[in-house]
């Protein structure tokens, strides 16, 4: 068996060195594509807990929240739940402050996405987020952590643009 320039061996007689490189692929795709979105939708990650706290006023409002610092813990977020209690929430924590988009692809919960800057008070609110949407949500303005609670409980509590956010993960800059 010779490697032509063009051509590889093994696939066929005389198949095209690109023909070759798009069968591998294919096959890779249809073998390992499915594993990986059956993981993506498996259960959900462990990800640590801890109370996070927003001041409304002279009104605390505490919530137990999951955190999601790495980037695979922020990709895969609240993605495929299909329910969360009331007092619960996650907390996405970025290791700079910046504009943040998000959007609801794969959530079929609907949330209220609270954007928080690197001083720990909330910049923007996005209620009531449409679930499954691709349309981006962005944060208007820079922040560094994000918070996403049940639709509609940032309107409940009053919370509302400079209230103040804060847990143990939290730097406050």
């Amino acid at each position: 068996m010779l490697l032509g320039c063009c051509s590889v061996t093994g696939f066929g007689k005389g198949v095209p060195l690109l023909q070759a490189f798009a069968r591998l692929f294919l096959i890779v795709v249809l073998v390992i594509g499915p594993s990986v979105t059956a993981l993506a939708q498996g259960e959900p990650q462990q990800l640590r807990q801890e109370e996070l706290t927003v001041r409304s006023g002279d009104t605390e409002h505490r919530f137990l929240v999951e955190i999601a610092a790495t980037d695979r813990e922020r990709s895969r977020g609240l993605m495929f739940r299909e329910e969360m209690a009331a007092d619960h929430g996650m907390l996405f924590i970025f290791d700079s402050e910046g504009e943040r988009y998000f959007w609801m692809k794969n959530t079929p919960l609907p949330l209220d996405i609270i954007y928080i800057g690197a001083n720990g008070a909330i910049v923007s609110i996005a209620a009531n987020t449409v679930p499954f949407s691709e349309k981006v949500v962005p944060s208007g303005d820079p922040a560094k952590y994000v918070l996403e609670l049940n639709a509609g409980t940032a309107a409940k509590l009053g919370m509302d643009v400079g209230n103040e956010v804060s847990s143990p993960s939290m730097i406050i800059e």
